[in-house]
């Protein structure tokens, strides 16, 4: 686990790295190919799993050996119970650890070292949420107070599964275009909290949104009582007397 300058989260864990969406803004590709190397597998795991990759022990000393390609770093499901303090966590913020890609196998072996981890808060989040139903279905997503999912959603008409599951919630990030002052979907379902966030990195200055965009979104998240958090990549646009840095439980890392 490592500490982490995302603002909603205390740290980050990683034990699922690797991406197939192929979105032109992903920090975390960025991070991948300047920090890994690409080497050779010959497990001959990729050839009867589509291409991922699976480590039971560090490879070269290297956190991304296979560069953004999905890989199961085994050897980091412990790290959870190593920290006693409690800590709110990002799983797998290197990659989308419910991407059609994975197998229910890792997702399966990740909830269990959580659970073995109970002091901690843990906060997934998928570009793929209809996983989360999937894996409902079948008796593997767990209820615990101490997981939260979470949706990427840069459009207001993408479409999002929310179930009556507890403990949901929203990433706009980055926000990309204008969402309704009224937005249907948060004030019909149950979604716990939204986070939303500019784009960062190379050319991000010509997509930033605009304030109004902004503002529509906290207005609904407002009506319906859903706790807002602000990224300070906003802080440019909104000001520092108007970010908002709300979170869904009493204090951040509690």
């Amino acid at each position: 686990m490592n500490k982490t300058k995302i603002e909603w989260c205390d740290s980050t864990w990683n034990p699922v790295t690797g991406c197939l969406h192929g979105c032109e803004y992903c920090y975390a590709q960025r991070v991948a190919q300047r920090f890994g190397k690409e080497l050779p597998d010959f497990s001959g795991y990729p050839l009867r799993h589509k291409g991922a990759h699976m480590l039971d022990n560090k490879f070269d000393n290297n956190p991304y050996p296979f560069l953004f390609e999905p890989t199961f770093h085994a050897y980091r499901l412990n790290e959870p119970q190593r920290k006693k303090k409690p800590q709110t966590i990002f799983v797998c913020s290197m990659a989308d650890l419910f991407g059609e890609w994975v197998p229910d196998e890792w997702i399966v072996e990740v909830f269990e070292a959580c659970k073995k981890a109970p002091q901690h808060r843990y906060l997934f989040l998928t570009k793929n949420p209809v996983r989360y139903e999937e894996l409902a279905r079948a008796g593997k997503l767990p209820g615990e107070d101490s997981f939260w999912y979470g949706s990427s959603v840069l459009s207001p008409y993408t479409m999002f599964w929310w179930s009556n599951h507890h403990n949901t919630f929203l990433s706009i990030e980055p926000l990309m275009e204008e969402f309704p002052s009224r937005w249907r979907d948060i004030e019909e379902n149950s979604v716990d909290w939204i986070i939303i966030g500019a784009m960062t990195g190379p050319g991000s200055q010509k997509h930033q949104p605009k304030r109004e965009w902004i503002e529509n979104v906290v207005k609904t998240a407002q009506v319906s009582g859903v706790p807002v958090f602000m990224k300070d990549s906003l802080l440019p646009i909104m000001g520092e007397e108007d970010m908002l840095r709300e979170f869904p439980w009493k204090e951040a890392g509690s």
